[in-house]
């Protein structure tokens, strides 16, 4: 069946950094493209950065462009988000998923304060 497995969140401090990452499993994972999405609490959920197959091209919210970076490792079946210069409003839970696909993983909490 389908996982996804979101791990890397944390408490950090405005200004630092955290890298997350999704490991993916029960499906083709090469074929598909894969998105990082955010929910902070009372929000609904929003699409952060998403990163095409290959690898090839990305696209970010405007909120997190220049400093979040989206990339894959086909071989590991992991997608990554390179989150730097956080900010308080970058507070929630973070979870990745397939395009195309009604599946999300657990979640990983990221909490920016001090």
């Amino acid at each position: 069946q389908v996982q996804l497995v979101e791990s890397g969140g944390g408490l950090v401090q405005p200004g630092g950094s955290l890298r997350l990452s999704c490991l993916a499993s029960g499906f083709t994972f090469s074929t598909y493209g894969m998105r990082w999405y955010r929910q902070a609490p009372g929000k609904e959920r929003e699409l952060v950065a998403q990163i095409t197959s290959s690898g090839g091209a990305t696209i970010y919210a405007a909120s997190v462009k220049g400093r979040f970076t989206i990339s894959r490792d086909n071989d590991k079946n992991t997608v990554y988000l390179q989150m730097n210069t956080l900010k308080p409003e970058d507070t929630a839970v973070y979870y990745c998923a397939a395009l195309g696909m009604a599946y999300w993983g657990k979640g990983t909490p990221v909490t920016v304060s001090t």
